[in-house]
């Protein structure tokens, strides 16, 4: 639980610092811009709150690692993306955005901070505990926060226990280990095809990069 609230902290901290500027910038998700990408953490933040609202009584059928499925690469003609780029525009002034997200977002870690952790909530048609399901958010938050300064040199980066976590999270998704001599960013990052392995990284990666990328969904 403190997890989720240190990795969201610093990612609404990060939207935060942004200029007017950054919000054009590409970001790591492909496809989109800064403002789009913020305009999805708008969401997330949406659903978070959605979930903690939405308790359930039948036993738990994920957990945290769980929660996530492996998808087909997206192939840019996905409804809710497009929806997303066109929400973001609409918003025109970034600070617009910058507000909304904090808003929301300050609401979302408050109900987190809140929540009981074994309580039960339904999310995706699936049952979790709300431990488990602010913890799923921890890989969520500290790819977008990568995603966020993937163009911004001077960003912040997120925080390293969250760097830490969201790796560990990511080798048991994928059922085996990343070199030890990966940092947990690239790990992260190669893990899940915002970056490309050099050809040394990926004689590393052993029979790992056949499974690469993980993409989550």
């Amino acid at each position: 639980m403190d997890l989720f609230s240190r990795s969201w902290t610093a990612l609404r901290t990060a939207v935060a610092g942004l200029s007017d500027e950054d919000f054009a910038r590409p970001s790591g998700c492909a496809g989109w811009l800064v403002r789009d990408l913020v305009c999805h953490l708008v969401i997330d933040a949406q659903d978070v709150l959605i979930t903690l609202a939405t308790p359930a009584e039948a036993e738990p059928t994920r957990d945290a690692v769980t929660y996530w499925n492996l998808v087909e690469a997206p192939a840019g003609d996905d409804p809710l993306d497009a929806l997303t780029v066109r929400l973001a525009a609409a918003y025109e002034d970034p600070r617009l955005l910058t507000f909304h997200l904090d808003d929301v977002g300050s609401a979302a870690g408050r109900a987190a901070e809140l929540a009981d952790p074994g309580l039960r909530v339904s999310t995706r048609g699936q049952v979790l505990t709300a431990g488990d399901y602010l913890h799923a958010y921890v890989l969520e938050w500290t790819l977008h926060h990568l995603d966020l300064i993937a163009h911004l040199p001077d960003g912040a980066e997120p925080p390293a226990d969250a760097l830490a976590e969201s790796r560990a999270m990511l080798e048991r998704i994928a059922g085996a280990a990343f070199p030890p001599a990966f940092s947990d960013q690239d790990a992260l990052l190669i893990g899940t095809g915002r970056r490309a392995p050099s050809g040394a990284e990926r004689a590393a990666l052993g029979g790992l990069a056949e499974k690469l990328p993980l993409v989550l969904g």
